[in-house]
C-alpha cells in the first residue's frame, strides 16, 4: 500500500437525484478517451471516509478518516508559497496558495493524503481500487498531473471548486510515481469549499467529475452507485417515534432512534457512505470553531474502524489510523490518531506560509 489516500470525482449537473439533489453522467474528455487499461481488483487496500460541511458563514470544514492496518509515518506538512516545486510535467508550476495538511515528504516533495489552502479550498483522497485508472504516459495538448501530486495541484493552484472544475476539463492524471518506493495508488478525491463539493474519478474511460450534493465520499464502487443507493434509505429520519395501536394494545417507543433502523452499522464502503451521509445531513449547523471541530470528529466517529473487527485479505485488521480536519475559518489543521485520541491542531499562520521551505510538524 502506498500513502496516497484520496477520494474525488468530476462534477456534472444533469437530472434530479435523491431528495431533489443533482447528479448525472460525466462525459470523458477527448484526451481521457485514450485510456483503456485493465486493472486487477485489489481487495487488500485501505478504506477511508470523507465529509464536507460549512458553518453557514462562508467557512469550509473538510474532514476524513484514513483507515489501514498501520500508519505511514504521516505528519502535518505546510507547503509555503515560496517553495520550489518538482512537478514532473510542470502542472504544479509554483505555489499560488499556501497548503497545509497530512502526508509525508519524499524527495523533498509533499505527498498529501488531505490538505487545504489559504483561500478555503480543500481536498482529500480515498482508496478506489478496481475502478481508478490513470494514463500510462503523458498526453500531448492537455495538462498532465502526476497521480502523487494531484492534491497539491488542487490546493496550491486554485481558490475554489469552480476554478478546479473548470480546469479539470483539460486534465489527465498520469501514472507517474514519485519514485520506485511509492508506486501510484488507485484513488478518487473529494474537493470542497464553503459552498459545495465535487468528486473526481479517473477511470478506464477518462476523467469524471460529479456534483457531490451529499458532501460525503467513501471507497468503491463509484460515486453514482453510492448516490443511487441512498434511495434505499428514504424511510430513515431523526424523528421521535410515535405511539401505535395493535389490536387492544397501545404501544409506546422504548426511546429515540427507532427511525434510524435500517442504517447499516458495518464497515463496508457502501455502509459507511450511507451512515456518514445520514449523520452529516442531520447534524445541526453550528456557529463557533470549537463546535464545528467537535461536529467533524463526532461525525467521523460514526464510521471509524476499531481494531480486530474487520480483517483484510491478508488477515491483518484495519483501524482508523487518523482523523484529519481542515478549517478554512482559521486555516488550521486538526487531527487525532487511533492511539492518541486527543485532538491536536496546527495553524498555518504559525509556520511561515510565505516561506521557501516545507515545514514538517
Amino acid at each position: 500500500m502506498v500513502p496516497f489516500a484520496w477520494c474525488g470525482k468530476l462534477k456534472v449537473r444533469s437530472g434530479r437525484g435523491l431528495a431533489g439533489s443533482r447528479t448525472g453522467q460525466a462525459r470523458p474528455t477527448t484526451a481521457a478517451k485514450l485510456l483503456r487499461r485493465d486493472v486487477a481488483h485489489d481487495e487488500g487496500l485501505d478504506m477511508c471516509t470523507g465529509i464536507r460541511f460549512s458553518d453557514g458563514n462562508g467557512h469550509l470544514y473538510l474532514a476524513r478518516n484514513l483507515d489501514w492496518t498501520s500508519g505511514y509515518g504521516e505528519r502535518v506538512v505546510l507547503t509555503p508559497t515560496g517553495y520550489a516545486t518538482r512537478s514532473p510535467f510542470g502542472a504544479v508550476a509554483g505555489i499560488r496558495h499556501a497548503v497545509i495538511g497530512m502526508g509525508i515528504v519524499e524527495d523533498d516533495t509533499p505527498l498529501y493524503f488531505d490538505c487545504g489552502n489559504d483561500a478555503g479550498l480543500a481536498v482529500a483522497g480515498l482508496n478506489f481500487p478496481g475502478y481508478a485508472q490513470y494514463a500510462p504516459e503523458p498526453v500531448e495538448g492537455v495538462t498532465n498531473v502526476a497521480a502523487f501530486e494531484f492534491p497539491l495541484w488542487v490546493a496550491s493552484r486554485f481558490a475554489n471548486v469552480d476554478e478546479v472544475e473548470a480546469a479539470l476539463g483539460d486534465v489527465v492524471i498520469v501514472d507517474r510515481p514519485i519514485n520506485e518506493k511509492y508506486p501510484s495508488s488507485l484513488l478518487h478525491w473529494i474537493i470542497g469549499d464553503s459552498t459545495r463539493a465535487i468528486v473526481v474519478e479517473h477511470t478506464s474511460d477518462g476523467m469524471h467529475v460529479f456534483d457531490d450534493d451529499v458532501d460525503v465520499l467513501a471507497n468503491q464502487p463509484g460515486f453514482p452507485w453510492h448516490h443511487e443507493n441512498l434511495r434505499n434509505y428514504l424511510n430513515t429520519a431523526p424523528d421521535f417515534p410515535g405511539d401505535t395501536v395493535l389490536g387492544r394494545a397501545h404501544l409506546t417507543p422504548f426511546g429515540s432512534g427507532s427511525h434510524m433502523r435500517g442504517i447499516p452499522g458495518d464497515y463496508y464502503s457502501p455502509s459507511r457512505f450511507v451512515r456518514a451521509a445520514y449523520v452529516n445531513a442531520h447534524y445541526p449547523e453550528k456557529a463557533s470553531e470549537e463546535e464545528n471541530v467537535s461536529r467533524a470528529f463526532h461525525t467521523l466517529q460514526q464510521v471509524a474502524m476499531v481494531d480486530g473487527c474487520a480483517a483484510m485479505s491478508s488477515g491483518e485488521f484495519e483501524k482508523t489510523i487518523y482523523t484529519g480536519l481542515f478549517s478554512s475559518r482559521t486555516t488550521t489543521y486538526y487531527w487525532n490518531t487511533y492511539d492518541a485520541p486527543a485532538v491536536r491542531s496546527v495553524a498555518m499562520a504559525d509556520h511561515a506560509p510565505d516561506g521557501t521551505e516545507l515545514a514538517v510538524i
